[in-house]
C-alpha cells in the first residue's frame, strides 16, 4: 500500500492562489449574496424578466454570476480560463450549456459545437475530456417514449435513427482525435435509452482504451447495480468501461414525477444512503480498475478523501490516467486546487454559451448553493478565511 499524499481541504492559500485580492473580494460579495435564499430567488426572477424585456443588464450578469460559473460565451472566450486552470495543473471540460431548444436544426448545431470542443481538446494538454447531453442532440420526449413499451411511429423511428447518428458522429470524432468524452446522465424516464446508446458507443470505441464514459447518478438506489451490469458486459465483450460518478442533478423533479405517476421513487431515501452508495461505487471501480476508468464528479470532501485512500490501498498513483476528480467552475476550489497541488488528476467543468441561453444553468447553480445544506456557507467561509489570512 502506497501512502496517499497529504491533502488539506482547509488550505485556502492553495485554493485561492490564482485569485488577486480584488478577484477574491468580488467572489466574497457574490457568495455573501448567494448565502441569502430570498435574495437568490428574487434576484433570479428579476434577471430572467430583465433579459426577457431586453433591458441592458447583460453586462452586469456577465461580470458577476456568469463570470463566476462560466468560461465565456464562446469556446474562444474560454481560453483565458483554460490557461489559468492549466497553470495550476487543473484540466478543463468545456460544457456547452445552452438549454431549451428542441428541433433538428438546433440538434445539428449542437453536434458541431461539441465536435469543436473535441478539436480544441485534441490540441490542448489542458483539456482532458469533452462532454454532451443526449437531449442536446435528440428530442427528450422521443428518448422517453423509446424507453416505454409503446411502438414508435415511422417518423419517430427516423428521428431516433438521426439521433443515434448524431451521438455516433460525436463519439467517432472523439475516438479519431483520442479525446475522452462524457455522456451526461439525465432523468430516469429517459436514462435507460441513454444508457443503451452509450453502451453501443463503448462497444465501438472503447476496445483499446476508455474513450466514451457513461454517467451514473448515485442518488438513484439502482445505479451501483447498473455499474456492475455494465462492467460485466464490458468484460464479456472485451472493451473498457468509462464511468463518471456523480450524486445527481434532478432529485426534486424525480420525486415529483414519481408521486404524480404513482411510481416508486428511484431516489435513495436519505442523503446518508446516497453517500454510502457513492463510496461503495468508488470501491467497486477501484477493485476493477484494470477494466474501468472513472471520473469522480463530486463536491463532497469525505468522498474525495475516501477515493484518495482507495487509490493508496490499491497502489494506484495519484496521476494515474484512469482516475480523475472533477468539480464545477466557481465551486469547491478548496478541493480542486489542493488535489491538483498534491499531484492528482483534476478537471473543472467550464460551462459556456450566450448569457441568455445559459441562464437556466446559472440559476440552478445559485439555487444549489443555497439549497445544499451548508454549501454556500462553506464556500463563503473559505473565502472569508483566505481574506483574513491575506490581511495578516
Amino acid at each position: 500500500m502506497t501512502p496517499a499524499p497529504k491533502v488539506s481541504f482547509e488550505d485556502t492559500a492553495i485554493a485561492f492562489a490564482d485569485k488577486s485580492d480584488a478577484e477574491l473580494y468580488k467572489t466574497y460579495l457574490l457568495f455573501a449574496a448567494m448565502n441569502n435564499n430570498s435574495m437568490v430567488k428574487m434576484g433570479g426572477g428579476l434577471m430572467k424578466k430583465a433579459l426577457n424585456w431586453n433591458l441592458p443588464v447583460k453586462f452586469l450578469i456577465k461580470k458577476s454570476i456568469f463570470e463566476q460559473f462560466c468560461g465565456g460565451e464562446t469556446i474562444q472566450e474560454c481560453r483565458p480560463t483554460i490557461d489559468r486552470l492549466g497553470r495550476s495543473g487543473i484540466g478543463t471540460i468545456l460544457d456547452y450549456s445552452v438549454e431549451g431548444e428542441s428541433n433538428e436544426a438546433s440538434f445539428d448545431h449542437t453536434v458541431q459545437e461539441i465536435i469543436a470542443t473535441i478539436e480544441m481538446a485534441a490540441t490542448s494538454s489542458h483539456i482532458p475530456f469533452s462532454v454532451f447531453k443526449v437531449t442536446g442532440v435528440a428530442d427528450p420526449a422521443l428518448l422517453a417514449k423509446a424507453q416505454t413499451t409503446q411502438e414508435l411511429t415511422q417518423a419517430e423511428k427516423a428521428a431516433f435513427s438521426r439521433a443515434r447518428a448524431r451521438v455516433k458522429a460525436i463519439c467517432q470524432r472523439a475516438f479519431e482525435r483520442g479525446v475522452r468524452v462524457f455522456i451526461d446522465a439525465e432523468e430516469s424516464w429517459m436514462q435507460e435509452t441513454i444508457d443503451q446508446l452509450t453502451i453501443e458507443m463503448m462497444e465501438l470505441y472503447n476496445q483499446e482504451r476508455p474513450i466514451v464514459y457513461n454517467t451514473y447518478q448515485l442518488y438513484r438506489h439502482d445505479r451501483l447495480d447498473v455499474i456492475k451490469r455494465d462492467y460485466e458486459r464490458a468484460l464479456q465483450n472485451g472493451y473498457y468501461l468509462g464511468g463518471k460518478l456523480v450524486r445527481g442533478a434532478y432529485m426534486e423533479k424525480e420525486g415529483r414525477v414519481a408521486q404524480r405517476k404513482g411510481l416508486n421513487n428511484p431516489i435513495n431515501p436519505t442523503k446518508q444512503a446516497t453517500d454510502a452508495l457513492y463510496d461503495e461505487s468508488l470501491r467497486f471501480c477501484l477493485e476493477h480498475i484494470d477494466r474501468i476508468a472513472i471520473c469522480a464528479g463530486t463536491h463532497n470532501e469525505q468522498s474525495c478523501y475516501y477515493l484518495m485512500d482507495l487509490m493508496a490501498q490499491f497502489n494506484v498513483a495519484p496521476n494515474d490516467e484512469r482516475i480523475y476528480f472533477a468539480q464545477l467552475l466557481g465551486m469547491s476550489d478548496n478541493l480542486s486546487y489542493n488535489l491538483a497541488h498534491a499531484g492528482y488528476n483534476v478537471a473543472k467543468y467550464v460551462p459556456y454559451g450566450p448569457v441568455e441561453a445559459v441562464m437556466p444553468y446559472l440559476l440552478r447553480r445559485a439555487d444549489e448553493n443555497t439549497a445544499i445544506a451548508g454549501q454556500s456557507s462553506r464556500e463563503f467561509s473559505l473565502v472569508k478565511k483566505e481574506l483574513a489570512r491575506r490581511k495578516r
